[in-house]
């Protein structure tokens, strides 16, 4: 059979003596997919077939084969490790690893077997005495190691205290009580990491190690033309033979300048790039600074400084939009500099390029440079191993299933392979590059879209490619149990109520704080004091500090850096008070600067007083405003959020930036004067001695409690 590319499915059945049927049916066990016995097969499909069904008219009805005695030592390690073995057995996955035709009477004897194996042993562990669990475990699964009806634990629980059903979970030391009530002894299961256990990212030797490409972020503020030079770039170094192919979605591009290839990440600006770092994904070699020659450094200019120098990426500025009549680069390079990057002409070490995106001016030059910062940063990776990869973005989409971007870092990846990323796993099916293209492997430092995870995986999460589906299927699920385990004991970032403790037992060296202020005067002088606070023990850190109210950028750099958060005179919205409360990151907003220093330095020393905590009670937006004689100006306003109490305290901002603290005079629904008033209903409100209320403001009224510190 000479040409197997060109074979359809009726003659290939035809030629091994088989239906046309059974072989679809076969196919589709290996998850090829075919329409129908028309469909041809490609070289390797048809290879494995034949393969399957000669191996399988040849195979020993008597002696077990090779195969068969390394599958039964797989589950004795299995079983050693207390892997389900019921799932590891499951009919799809042993027909797609063993490649041999099996009866299902056969298959059900053999995984009753293992079954009667395994309750065997758990019998025997129970009668010695001796119960190893992890550190959560299900109600029913430890009555059944104990050998005692599950009502009776259930009982025994409600008398502890505990209220738990069958299939909820304990931790360890629970477990450990009811075992110790039955006289049993209880031991906690060596916890392996399964990334040590499986090598899946184990270092490569420096022989090993070659070129690979640099993989390049574009940061800057809004409209300074990132999107414009992204696809400038795209689509003046099309390589060959993706000549008028339709750029893909996938997260990244690649393009090639001088017959070296370059990776852009597609999704410009550093909230992206910093969500990923807060994964622990670092997969970012170059960040690219666009600053328009006509506006100069804004804000989110400074804001991806910072996130660039935060991570340790080496910076190269393009100076976009030079075409201008009014393009004045001197003057950027100037702020620059007042920012802390001095450009190379100035006598720094930050390479800058004139460009102009709209007129594809200096496209080469910037890529040229960019190609030399990365043979000056050495990059390298292992392209002969497993791949090891970044994901993306991760998405559903009808008809194709999960579809997930992978930034394939170091290693090969071929379609077939299966994979692991978080906690999902499965088999490469299909592999697409950046201009939608199917290919069949994949390198180092490459940008492709994969089909074939089982279920979607979280953008930063590492992808690893492993020996084969079971593999794949026991790391998942020894994480996802891990998950559960983690969730109960999250990583707490620093705070300062902690912070003393921390630097005692030398888990804290830098104190990294972000600094967000009404203006330029209140940043410095909150910057100039805090660094001064820096003693032997600890070093503090300004990583970001800027005028304007707390971001959702903010909260990201936080969590990526461990970092606290101060806010003087500005006050965060209730969804990026969220995002802190979720990522756990510490926010606290000040009125006196001196108050914040002063914080700090008895957090450092460990001397805080009892903290004074802020409960927020709702927030109300004037809609409208009404001046009363003798009285001053009555602010109608709607609860948008929580309630308003007569006697709270009232802050007032605009914009984000407060303007006024003070008490409320008095609230009135109607002509009606109460005590309270509830999500969903206006009310008129008044606040002492203050009359400067504009339409729009919003009104977040509060109250103190203090808190003594544990």
């Amino acid at each position: 059979m000479s040409d197997l590319s060109k074979t359809r499915i009726y003659q290939l059945a035809k030629d091994l003596g088989v239906s046309s049927k059974e072989m679809i049916e076969k196919l589709k066990e290996f998850d090829i997919e075919v329409a129908n016995h028309m469909s041809a097969l490609e070289d390797d499909e048809a290879e494995l077939i034949i393969e399957f069904f000669s191996g399988s008219d040849d195979a020993s009805k008597e002696a077990p084969t090779p195969e068969e005695i390394k599958q039964a030592e797989e589950a004795a390690h299995r079983e050693r490790l207390k892997i389900d073995l019921e799932a590891i057995e499951d009919e799809e996955f042993a027909k797609k690893e063993r490649g041999i035709k099996k009866s299902k009477k056969k298959k059900k004897q053999k995984r009753g077997k293992y079954k009667q194996e395994h309750q065997a042993a758990e019998k025997a562990e129970a009668e010695s005495g001796v119960i190893r669990v992890g550190e959560i475990i299900m109600v029913s699964e430890l009555a059944e190691k104990l050998g005692k009806p599950v009502n009776q634990l259930i009982m025994s629980l409600m008398q502890l205290g505990i209220m738990a059903a069958m299939n909820e979970e304990i931790d360890f030391e629970t477990a450990e009580l009811l075992a110790t009530e039955y006289g049993l002894e209880i031991e906690k299961e060596k916890q392996i990491d399964d990334i040590d256990l499986f090598n899946l990212d184990q270092d490569d030797p420096e022989a090993s190690l070659t070129k690979r490409a640099p993989v390049v972020t574009v940061m800057g503020h809004v409209d300074h033309g990132k999107t414009s030079l992204l696809d400038a770039i795209r689509s003046s170094h099309v390589t060959e033979g993706e000549a008028g192919g339709i750029t893909q979605h996938i997260g990244a591009s690649e393009v090639m300048h001088n017959g070296e290839k370059i990776v852009f990440l597609d999704t410009p600006g550093h909230e992206a790039f910093t969500t990923l770092r807060a994964r622990g994904a670092k997969v970012t070699d170059i960040a690219i600074l666009v600053v328009a020659a006509d506006d100069g450094v804004m804000p989110q200019t400074i804001e991806a400084i910072d996130h660039a120098k935060a991570a340790g990426v080496p910076i190269i500025v393009a100076i976009n939009k030079i075409d201008k009549i009014n393009a004045n680069p001197d003057r950027v390079k100037q702020e620059l500099s007042d920012r802390g990057i001095l450009i190379e002409e100035w006598g720094g070490d930050v390479i800058s390029v004139p460009v102009s995106a709209l007129k594809r001016e200096g496209i080469d030059e910037l890529l040229e440079n960019v190609l030399l910062v990365a043979e000056m940063s050495e990059l390298k990776a292992n392209a002969d191993r497993p791949a090891v990869g970044t994901i993306i973005e991760a998405k559903v989409e009808k008809g194709r299933g999960t579809v997930t971007s992978v930034l394939v870092e170091k290693g090969q990846m071929k379609i077939g392979d299966s994979v692991i990323a978080g906690t999902t796993y499965g088999r490469v099916r299909a592999m697409y590059n950046h201009v939608g293209q199917q290919i069949k492997h994949v390198g180092p430092a490459s940008a492709v879209e994969i089909m074939g995870l089982n279920e979607v995986p979280q953008a930063g999460d590492k992808l690893y490619v492993v020996a084969d589906d079971r593999l794949a299927r026991t790391i998942a699920e020894k994480r996802a149990a891990d998950m559960r385990v983690n969730s109960l004991h999250e990583t707490k970032h620093v705070s300062l109520e902690d912070l003393f403790a921390q630097i005692q037992t030398g888990e804290v060296q830098d104190l990294n704080i972000i600094i967000k202020a009404d203006v330029h005067g209140s940043v410095e002088a909150l910057r100039g004091s805090l660094l001064k606070l820096s003693n032997e023990e600890v070093q503090v850190k300004i990583i970001h500090a800027n005028v304007g109210t707390v971001t959702e950028s903010d909260i990201l750099l936080a969590s990526a850096s461990n970092a606290i958060i101060i806010g003087f005179n500005v006050r965060p919205s209730s969804s990026v008070k969220s995002l802190a409360d979720r990522e756990a990151v510490e926010l606290k907003t000040y009125r006196i600067i001196y108050n914040a220093i002063d914080d700090i330095e008895k957090a450092m020393t460990g001397m805080l007083a009892p903290e004074y905590k802020e409960v927020v009670l709702g927030h109300i937006e004037v809609r409208d405003t009404f001046k009363v004689p003798n009285v001053g100006v009555i602010a109608g306003g709607y609860v948008k959020e929580g309630k308003v109490v007569r006697n709270a305290q009232v802050r007032l901002a605009r914009e984000g930036i407060i303007i006024h603290e003070g008490k409320i005079a008095s609230l009135r629904r109607f002509k009606d004067d109460v005590k309270e008033v509830a999500t969903g209903y206006e009310c008129g409100i008044s606040i002492e001695n203050y009359n400067d209320i504009k339409e729009g403001d919003i009104i977040e009224a509060f109250i103190i409690e203090e808190i003594p510190r544990g």
